[in-house]
């Protein structure tokens, strides 16, 4: 990686840490940890046409923890002059001075950290101009009104571009970081006419703009999405199966992740309290964690503690293996971390079942009569007991084929009996942010219509 794209090279971030973690020890802290990053990126977004906006960002930061004894502070500045980093050290140990001692509070032990982080290519900065932007976000909303007549506005189409490095470290040796991408082009065009409007929207997001969708097949699809809305009827409530579209689907597999985190599971907050080792879902569903996958969007060597990342099974068999932690939810619950400071890392929610048959049109034979959601609204997910309600709308389908669009309904259930109710996972594999699945069929669900 070229580091011309960024005002400092790494060498410089780190002896930057380097000092920062030299004051913190002189201020008298007994450990400390430091984050550098600095980021530049451009953003533009057309609408009919014409440029909206056009704005570009150049962005640094020092985020610093200094600890005495196990009681912690944090302060953060954009300014790497020395006599700035210092003084937002000496906040820091400021703040640590007046608050409370934690017992779980500190750094993650020594034996956990990465001392040899490994390449995982995350950074293609892509050299555009913001004119040439602009074209691109144009080409994709104009594919998305030369669909078809009905396409009649549209609230936009927008090309961000975004490159970024960082490096972290700590007093007990800890020194890594790596630059990053991450580039997206999205549109949403609207059909029809005044109350029977519908909008829909697509989007393709990379690492590396080599890989990214071409402009016109993005605005071609997000049209026909919009398109197969129009003329969408309420349905009387009922229980049916409903199968999640997969971009959809990529939401559930992130519930299952926030309700087995470290945060909800010391704090007693979550409907999968204890669940290790419990069979949470069917046995043929499988949720693997890959941290490593080459340019991957969730890929890191490890995690925002600098503890190593490692591949692993987090359910196997439909039995939960793992939960997600950092080192102070760990220690919260007697454990050990995960290496999931910040989050998960490259999930894909899979099933043993799944067939080369099983492509969209497949798992819609496979319901033969039920739901189909496509988008889903509100929050509406209580994490303590599992309760799930949702506003959706998506297509009424019978015998394996799609008869209608729904909209005004809402879907409900509790997701413990969800998970468990998971008869097949497509192969129409999508991947969002940092977890892939395809779409995911639920043998029923209360749909609450007119």
């Amino acid at each position: 990686m070229n580091d011309s794209v960024f005002i400092h090279t790494q060498d410089q971030l780190k002896q930057l840490a380097s000092d920062v973690l030299g004051f913190a020890k002189e201020q008298g802290g007994s450990d400390a940890s430091v984050e550098i990053s600095e980021g530049s990126g451009l953003s533009v977004s057309v609408r009919r046409g014409k440029i909206e906006t056009i704005e570009q960002n150049k962005d640094k930061g020092m985020g610093v923890t200094v600890y005495i004894g196990q009681k912690r502070g944090n302060a953060s500045t954009s300014d790497f002059s020395p006599a700035a980093l210092r003084a937002t050290v000496e906040a820091a140990y400021n703040i640590a001075r007046f608050t409370a001692d934690d017992d779980c509070a500190g750094l993650a032990d020594e034996d956990m950290l990465e001392k040899n982080p490994r390449d995982l290519r995350l950074c293609y900065p892509w050299q555009i101009s913001a004119e040439e932007a602009v074209v691109i976000a144009q080409r994709a909303e104009a594919a998305a009104f030369e669909v078809d007549p009905r396409i009649t506005n549209s609230e936009g189409a927008s090309v961000y571009v975004q490159q970024s490095h960082f490096v972290s470290a700590n007093s007990r040796g800890f020194s890594g970081g790596y630059p990053f991408s991450r580039h997206t082009l999205s549109v949403a065009p609207i059909a029809g006419k005044g109350a029977k409007m519908q909008r829909d929207d697509w989007y393709t997001s990379v690492r590396d703009p080599k890989n990214m969708a071409k402009p016109e097949a993005v605005g071609r699809y997000a049209a026909e999405r919009a398109l197969a809305r129009l003329n969408a009827r309420k349905l009387d409530t009922r229980t049916c199966p409903v199968l999640f579209e997969a971009p959809l689907a990529a939401g559930l597999l992130g519930s299952f992740v926030q309700a087995t985190s470290g945060g909800a599971l010391y704090r007693k907050s979550t409907f999968l309290l204890d669940s290790l080792g419990q069979s949470i879902f069917p046995s043929h569903i499988h949720v693997l964690e890959d941290p490593h996958v080459i340019g991957g969007v969730g890929s890191a060597p490890f995690d925002e503690e600098g503890v190593r990342t490692v591949r692993r099974n987090v359910v196997e068999n439909g039995v939960l293996k793992g939960y997600f932690l950092s080192s102070y939810s760990a220690r919260k619950l007697g454990m050990k971390t995960t290496g999931n400071a910040g989050g998960s890392h490259n999930l894909s929610l899979t099933s043993s079942h799944t067939k080369k048959a099983d492509d969209f049109a497949g798992m819609l034979r496979k319901m033969d009569r039920g739901l189909l959601v496509t988008e889903l609204m509100g929050q509406g997910t209580n994490y303590v007991t599992g309760d799930y309600s949702r506003g959706a709308s998506g297509y009424w389908v019978e015998n394996g084929v799609i008869q209608y669009p729904v909209e005004e309904i809402t879907i409900a259930g509790n997701m413990k009996d969800m998970f468990q109710a998971i008869v097949a996972i497509g192969n129409d594999v999508l991947t969002r942010g940092n977890k892939s699945t395809g779409s995911i069929l639920i043998e029923k669900m209360v749909i609450a219509g007119s």
